[in-house]
């Protein structure tokens, strides 16, 4: 059987509408409020309330992520907005290159 988990090949439209769904449900969860409830993403680590983030997969769906626990964090807007469909290799090589812009 293929692993098709860390395909770059274009995923089905309809895995990730129901991976989408599975997200959804999670986010209705005590496991997504206890989560959710410091307030911090798990990105840049600012507090921005629980209210202002949002559920994001490290391994996008269409790269080939899943709707898991172990696959969704929390996130503030701007840090979901600038990784986009980034790996969590390509979020930290983009994260290091800002720092040594500094």
């Amino acid at each position: 059987m293929k692993n098709d988990f860390f395909s770059f090949d274009a995923v089905d439209e309809n895995i990730i509408k129901a991976e989408r769904n599975k997200a959804r449900s999670l986010r209705k969860t005590r496991w997504w409020q206890q989560k959710t409830a410091s307030g911090t993403c798990y990105y840049c680590g600012e507090k921005v309330g629980f209210s202002n983030l949002t559920m994001d997969h490290t391994i996008p769906l269409a790269r080939g992520g899943r709707s898991t626990k172990d696959n969704l964090v929390p996130c503030c807007k701007e840090c979901n907005n600038r990784k986009k469909n980034s790996l969590p290799v390509e979020w930290e090589e983009y994260l290091n290159s800002l720092e040594k812009k500094k």
